[in-house]
């Protein structure tokens, strides 16, 4: 990865696993009308926005090297990006929610390499550089807001995902991807709308990941902030869409506050958002996913927590008291009667972790096949073994080379010759390792003394659970990158030669050297042989306005002519409207 793209000072802190989502951004693939599409899209936003976009918008986008006319570079913008801290990656279409949002934590903006066609021009379902660069960037100039977007990550990619979250994501992935490739065949689109409409009608009990990717949907996708009668906008989705920016502050949409309540809001990519959510200003922003957070395993951790990562069936951590960390696929939970864990298990790969790094000697290779541990205390004794000094573990007959029985009061045994410990830097214990040892619950035997060594996590309880690994370090494969990947468009020669059109245009307009007699066999070309293709008719009049040339009043006429296809009237008259106010 480091060979084809340029890491910075930001993206050189990224964990190696995140590597694998960035790709280098196809900048050659990006046609002449894909440029024409970019700046389309960008005037209008720019002239419409500064009027209702929150004050950061139009500031921001000067901080971050959003040019108007050409799309950006990921060079271009993170030698830009760096003097606010950020950066910026490009990535292939819709990233699992933990690796977005876990790019988030290390002030890195994610930013999809491709851009809409012209055919989805107002609104695409599928991330676009539109939506990222032009919709994203601005407003993280913004300190508060960049703040909070950093600790939503921070937050968000600790999030315990359902087994169907995943399923669900590859869904939406393969519509968006789908809907915006003009070569799919419309059985392909419905069956794939059926598959994500199946799903969400059948998802269950919303996760922590679908609760906490609703917040980010309707505060950093479309979010509105002010007051409900004259909301400002500041989500990306809004600030990137020509229709629905200014459907979003019409009467038709309404406009809630916005509160915890939001976590429990799903919604639709595929169509435009019957409700909006408001904030009156981004400090709450930081108060509602601080609300949110403090309801996560992440920060609650208990019997429900771990019962999370039972349910999720994805790699998980959980934190005991004493600060040990346990990371891997947990499949078994045993609880009491009092609702309390009393012991937790993986199947497969395991690490042990402290403060977030690795115990020497207790990796995924030493833990390959799972790993076993009681949580609680000790029946009958008041003190629990995390506070036990070591004169206290003699008494109980924990010290090396002593054939010892513990009995939790959760009902687990454990038989064995203690061999050692570990302990933390302040001398916490940690772990205490036995031989020889077999561990029982009732009736149930749990782990055999011909399975070698059986090392025991120390905790009364667990105090976090959360998804991923402490120390990622630990885990050569974490997150998965899709195998559905976004079509690359292939252009027939007459697409080709369009495409060439609309390049001479553009080489016009930035020479300052427009030449008529072209454009008047270029107009007639297009006229003849694509009838349709509405943007490069409009580029050419923006060339050549007020020139009192005939070629002016027939691509005048021309454009009338296209606006009686209802499609094709708005998106001419907004253009015809600012060439008329820009000149």
């Amino acid at each position: 990865m480091e060979d084809s793209i340029n890491f910075n000072e930001v993206t050189k802190r990224l964990p190696k696993h995140l590597h694998k989502f960035i790709v280098k951004q196809p900048y050659d693939s990006y046609t002449s009308q894909n440029q024409a599409v970019w700046r389309y899209v960008m005037k209008m936003n720019v002239d419409y926005l500064s009027k209702v976009a929150h004050e950061s918008y139009l500031e921001g986008l000067k901080k971050t090297g959003i040019s108007i006319d050409r799309i950006p570079k990921m060079e271009g913008m993170n030698r830009i990006l760096k003097d606010i801290g950020w950066a910026a990656v490009s990535v292939d279409g819709f990233i699992p929610p933990n690796a977005f949002m876990e790019f988030q934590a290390y002030n890195v903006l994610v930013i999809a390499s491709d851009i809409r066609t012209i055919d989805h021009i107002e609104y695409t379902p599928a991330p676009d550089i539109i939506h990222e660069a032009a919709g994203h960037a601005p407003i993280i100039a913004n300190p508060e807001y960049a703040e909070y977007l950093r600790r939503f990550g921070e937050i968000g990619c600790k999030a315990i995902s359902s087994a169907k979250d995943y399923e669900m994501y590859e869904a939406i992935r393969l519509l968006s991807i789908l809907k915006e490739d003009p070569n799919s065949s419309e059985i392909e689109i419905n069956v794939a709308q059926q598959k994500v409409e199946d799903l969400q009608n059948n998802m269950g009990e919303l996760s922590e990941m679908a609760q906490i990717r609703n917040l980010h949907w309707w505060t950093v996708e479309y979010g509105l902030i002010g007051t409900l009668d004259k909301p400002k906008i500041y989500g990306a989705g809004l600030l990137s869409s020509i229709g629905e920016s200014k459907l979003c502050l019409t009467k038709d949409v309404k406009k809630i506050p916005y509160t915890i309540d939001a976590a429990k809001q799903s919604f639709d990519i595929t169509k435009t958002q019957p409700q909006l959510f408001v904030t009156p200003d981004f400090a709450h922003l930081s108060f509602v996913l601080e609300e949110f957070a403090n309801n996560m395993a992440l920060r609650k951790g208990g019997l429900k927590g771990i019962q999370k990562l039972v349910n999720s069936n994805n790699l998980g951590t959980v934190e005991l008291s004493t600060g040990i960390q346990i990371s891997g696929r947990f499949t078994n939970v045993i609880d009491d009667d009092n609702g309390n864990a009393i012991y937790i298990q993986t199947t497969g790969p395991t690490a042990l972790a402290s403060r977030d790094k690795e115990l020497i000697g207790h990796g995924v290779s030493y833990h390959a096949d799972g790993f076993g541990s009681p949580v609680g205390k000790l029946k009958g004794i008041n003190l629990a073994i995390e506070n036990m000094y070591p004169k206290d573990l003699e008494v109980y007959g924990i010290y090396e080379g002593k054939t010892t029985t513990l009995e939790f009061e959760g009902g687990i045994k454990i038989e064995g010759e203690v061999i050692t410990g570990k302990r933390d830097l302040k001398g916490k214990i940690l772990l205490i390792s036995f031989k020889n040892c077999t561990v029982t619950y009732l009736e149930k035997v749990l782990f055999k003394p011909e399975w070698g060594i059986y090392d025991m996590a120390i905790g009364k309880e667990i105090v976090s659970a959360y998804s991923g690994p402490a120390d990622p370090n630990s885990f050569e494969n974490i997150g998965q990158v899709s195998t559905t990947k976004t079509h690359k468009i292939s252009y027939s020669k007459k697409e080709l030669k369009l495409f060439s059109f609309y390049k001479e245009v553009a080489a016009m307009r930035n020479n300052h050297k427009t030449d008529i007699p072209r454009l008047a066999i270029i107009f007639e070309e297009i006229s003849e042989n694509y009838p349709k293709d509405w943007l490069l008719i409009l580029e050419m009049y923006e060339l050549i306005y007020q020139s009192s040339s005939s070629l002016e009043e027939k691509l005048e006429a021309y454009l009338k002519k296209l606006k009686g296809n209802g499609y094709f009237n708005n998106l001419i008259n907004s253009g015809l409207d600012l060439i008329l106010k820009n000149k």
